[in-house]
């Protein structure tokens, strides 16, 4: 089977003909006739069909359906066994360190594996699958429209053995508290400060995680600056700074930001900014 070539209407005769006379001998004979329901009309339109298959060629012999049974039935093949979607892929997600993809704000699970790679969704009607490639990964059911922070998990994508625990607030917690009452404290606020606690997850480690960039000792001193400052649950936005111009160091330590130039003091009646020219300047002299 060959397509029709662009710009060669004669490609698409035999079509357009079959459309005509599919109009003539099925719609047009049908077309004073009234059909109560959709499978009356379904059994005349396939009453008719028959007819017009079964009708001989007027210059060859055979017909359409001797034709179809003879040289074309051989060679189709078996339906599918499932029937085609519809679906829309969605690329290059990645999966995060829970071992979890999201889509639609619902996490659902990958081979431990595939952790911090990006994946590809197939996304049905009913199905999220998860391709590496062409190699499908797993697949789970959609969640119910309107639901939100469900997690869908395969017990066979995560890996084996007791050093694997997924990651929730009170392993969170727990790691705040191997560092300090400040973190803590802080850790604590950032749940507080989320209707579900599953969305405070990934701000708390990104917090616990610059552990792995600075000591535990200068984590949890900027985490009592932080506590001290106007913002009521810091994150990681606000340590990261403090963490960088060494505010979290004892003020005896602290250097200063600026080096005065001039030791001493200025004059007393000097302003504090700008450029003065004085008074000579505006008296206009001989001007």
């Amino acid at each position: 089977m060959l397509p029709g070539r662009v710009r060669k209407p004669k490609d698409k005769a035999s079509v357009e003909n079959t459309v005509g006379n599919i109009a003539t001998q099925i719609i047009a004979a049908l077309r004073h006739r009234s059909f109560p329901s959709l499978p009356e009309l379904r059994e005349a339109i396939y009453e008719r069909m028959d007819e017009y298959n079964a009708m001989p060629f007027e210059k060859r012999a055979g017909s359409r359906l001797a034709v179809f049974e003879a040289e074309e039935k051989v060679l189709l093949r078996p339906l599918p066994a499932v029937a085609y979607e519809i679906s829309r892929w969605v690329y290059g997600r990645r999966v995060r360190k829970d071992g979890h993809v999201v889509f639609e704000r619902n996490f659902y699970s990958v081979p431990y594996a595939y952790v911090g790679r990006g994946v590809d969704l197939r996304v049905t009607a009913t199905m999220v699958e998860v391709f590496d490639g062409d190699t499908r990964l797993t697949s789970h059911l959609l969640a119910p429209a309107g639901v939100i922070n469900d997690h869908r998990t395969h017990d066979a994508d995560l890996p084996d053995g007791p050093r694997y625990r997924e990651w929730d607030a009170p392993r969170v917690r727990e790691w705040a508290g191997r560092i300090g009452e400040n973190i803590t404290v802080l850790v604590d606020r950032i749940f507080e400060s989320v209707p579900v606690g599953e969305q405070g997850l990934d701000a708390a480690l990104a917090v616990l995680g610059l552990t792995r960039l600075f000591s535990a000792i200068r984590v949890e001193a900027a985490a009592g600056v932080a506590l001290a400052s106007e913002v009521r649950s810091p994150r990681y936005a606000h340590l990261r700074p403090i963490l960088d111009t060494g505010q979290d160091a004892p003020p005896a330590r602290r250097r200063p930001r600026f080096e005065p130039s001039d030791p001493e003091p200025a004059s007393q009646g000097a302003p504090g900014f700008g450029f003065v020219r004085g008074a000579d300047y505006y008296a206009g002299g001989s001007r």
